[in-house]
């Protein structure tokens, strides 16, 4: 009956994973806010490289969902676009540097001092608030910028606006469709082509930002894409991919950290987890994809100060 109820757990702890890794609203901080209402029967070494290692569950369904765009080796592209996908993955590896700096720097401070701390709903519900102010204002003023942009049916935007966006194709072999994203409008970074590396480096500092628990490592990439000229879409994409190597990276420090001797239960705690997380991720991913395309990031901004407020209140009394 133990077994049974710490899988129900593991499931739950996989769609949040799934949903809240990819949407800007923290994962890491939403599975300590459920860990609070529904705990873990584990220790808290394993505990602490759970919360890591159940995000590649959802790291899996960006290789799989985005698998042509970032194979290089693909025979079905020319050397030119082979050429593009090396640039893609090069700038990855340049926005992955501040991350991983911060991360060995002081993943253990907080490991010992929040993760595992009674006041982690703290830090996680104000981190909530304060970046889900921010993307209410940058969005409130992107709006303003977009509609003096595009007033009056201006030509160079119309031509830009209609240009096949890269990375619109999660399909696989398919041609990109042209984008629907309002933000290129003002955007000076439309295309992965157009991503500098000095923006690249720039967004991975936003991204260091997310060890804090409740940030959001997608939230904070895609302020700091977007406030670095990037599009919602190349902003959204971008923080998929720069998913990849740091939670690898990340996941394994972890086990190296906390070593490989879980017991049968915590393994298998961790076995559903992925699974989960993997399949909710697919999900997430295609609806955030389709979403940014016609609407900016508001309501995840709303959502956050939300919870933040509701979770403050509960253990506020609680506590």
């Amino acid at each position: 009956m133990d077994f049974a109820f710490e899988m129900i757990k593991a499931v739950l702890f996989g769609v949040v994973e799934g949903i809240s890794e990819w949407l800007p609203i923290s994962s890491t901080g939403h599975m300590m806010l459920l860990n609070q209402f529904l705990p873990l029967n584990v220790s808290p070494e394993f505990y602490a490289t759970f919360l890591v290692v159940i995000q590649l569950g959802a790291i899996l369904a960006v290789l799989l969902l985005f698998f042509h765009k970032l194979n290089p080796f693909s025979p079905c592209k020319t050397p030119q676009e082979k050429k593009q996908t090396w640039g893609i993955w090069a700038k990855v590896v340049v926005g992955s540097i501040p991350a991983a700096v911060v991360g060995f720097a002081l993943d253990d401070f907080f490991e010992t001092h929040i993760a595992n701390s009674d006041f982690g709903y703290i830090v996680v519900s104000t981190a909530l608030i304060v970046y889900g102010v921010i993307f209410i204002v940058m969005e409130a003023i992107n709006r303003k910028r977009i509609a003096a942009a595009t007033q009056g049916n201006d030509r160079a935007y119309a031509g830009k606006h209609a240009r096949p966006a890269a990375g619109n194709q999660i399909q696989g072999k398919g041609q990109a469709s042209p984008s629907e994203d309002a933000s290129e409008a003002i955007a000076k970074v439309t295309t992965f082509e157009e991503l500098s590396f000095a923006r690249a480096f720039g967004v991975g500092m936003f991204q260091a930002l997310a060890i804090v628990p409740g940030t959001s490592r997608s939230g904070s990439i895609i302020i700091g894409s977007m406030l670095l000229g990037c599009s919602r879409t190349i902003a959204t994409e971008f923080a998929f991919f720069l998913a990849i190597p740091i939670m690898a990276g990340w996941s394994l420090i972890k086990f190296i950290k906390h070593g490989f001797a879980y017991t049968g239960l915590e393994w298998a705690v961790l076995g559903v987890g992925l699974v989960v997380a993997f399949l909710v991720s697919v999900l997430a991913i295609k609806f955030l994809v389709g979403y940014v395309k016609k609407n900016d990031f508001t309501a995840f901004g709303v959502y956050r100060i939300i919870v933040a407020v509701v979770v403050l209140v509960i253990f506020g009394v609680v506590v």
